[in-house]
């Protein structure tokens, strides 16, 4: 059922004991989400706690350096950034036909949740945690809060690059600079500090990418094996699928990154008018129109040409 952010904020003020469920393959929006709202409530004296079945990337530890399990036992589930329940992951799947209210801004949101605040129109699930917090005044922002918030807001965005920032993300993002959050250092932090070998596995990518439909199209993969080479942890390798799309030409771009030993999650970029929301919801994933996603449970060779031929339908 679809909630208006009055009623979003009644169900946090009058409910407690929050678990927070974030989606497997953490990244700045969920992770800034979860503790985002956590520092809220607990804010507001509630007990929250934040969950996620894959570990946290270090590259956000700022968000949740710091942060102390609490000992409850739940009454409320919540999750963000979350717009189907398979994307919980194998951890959290046992809460996927309990959650309670679900924050999001996916088109493709699937309605799973008892209650779900979706805005599509927002850059960010944070986006959309900021405005609950603002307009309902839940509580009045800290620095913690805001720089969580600001974090998923310029990293869905891209550092604000995409077409899915609006004016009202600006106002977004410009209001919780007030707080101390640091913008420049979260930004150098997101989008130009690397490790060596993060940057050995992006030389990787580029020099292993393979065009189609006159270089409309581009797609490249990472094994197991070769992320193993690298000694990089898996959450390393987040953020990679914008490689694809570098080549003036490119209209979309796809990275297929192996999970486990025949299950591999491929992300789609649309660098044009290409809705690659559509095109992975074919495949049971989904996302946004210009950066989306799903899973291939088959072989690489596979899923690499279930791929091309759905593209095939646009390019030729």
């Amino acid at each position: 059922m679809q909630i208006t952010y009055r009623e979003a904020a009644e169900f946090l003020r009058n409910n407690d004991n929050y678990y927070i469920l974030t989606h497997g393959t953490p990244d700045g929006d969920t992770i800034g989400s979860g503790f985002g709202l956590c520092g809220i409530l607990r804010k507001m004296g509630k007990k929250a706690n934040v969950y996620c079945s894959d570990p946290l990337p270090r590259r956000y530890d700022f968000m949740y350096e710091g942060y102390e399990e609490l000992p409850f036992e739940p009454k409320a589930i919540v999750a963000v950034d979350v717009a189907d329940p398979k994307l919980l992951g194998q951890k959290l799947s046992v809460y996927k036909d309990k959650v309670d209210l679900c924050i999001d801004h996916h088109i493709s949101n699937t309605g799973y949740a008892a209650r779900t605040l979706v805005e599509p129109d927002a850059a960010a699930a944070c986006q959309v945690i900021y405005r609950l917090l603002s307009e309902e005044k839940l509580t009045e922002p800290d620095t913690h809060i805001a720089r969580c918030l600001y974090t998923g807001i310029a990293t869905d965005t891209g550092c604000f690059r995409f077409d899915s920032t609006s004016p009202e993300t600006h106002i977004a993002a410009a209001e919780l600079m007030r707080y101390d959050i640091e913008a420049g250092k979260i930004n150098r932090r997101m989008f130009e500090q690397k490790s060596k070998a993060r940057l050995a596995v992006e030389q990787y990518i580029l020099g292993n990418i393979e065009y189609y439909f006159e270089d409309r199209c581009a797609v490249a993969a990472v094994t197991l094996e070769e992320m193993a080479a690298t000694g990089l942890p898996a959450d390393e390798f987040e953020g990679l699928a914008s490689l694809t799309t570098l080549l003036e030409t490119v209209e979309v771009g796809v990275i297929i990154r192996q999970k486990e030993e025949h299950k591999f999650k491929v992300s789609m970029r649309s660098a044009g008018d290409t809705d690659v929301s559509e095109l992975c919801r074919r495949f049971g994933g989904g996302g946004h129109v210009k950066a989306a996603g799903c899973t291939f449970e088959t072989t690489l060779e596979d899923a690499k040409k279930q791929v091309l031929e759905a593209l095939s339908e646009l390019f030729t």
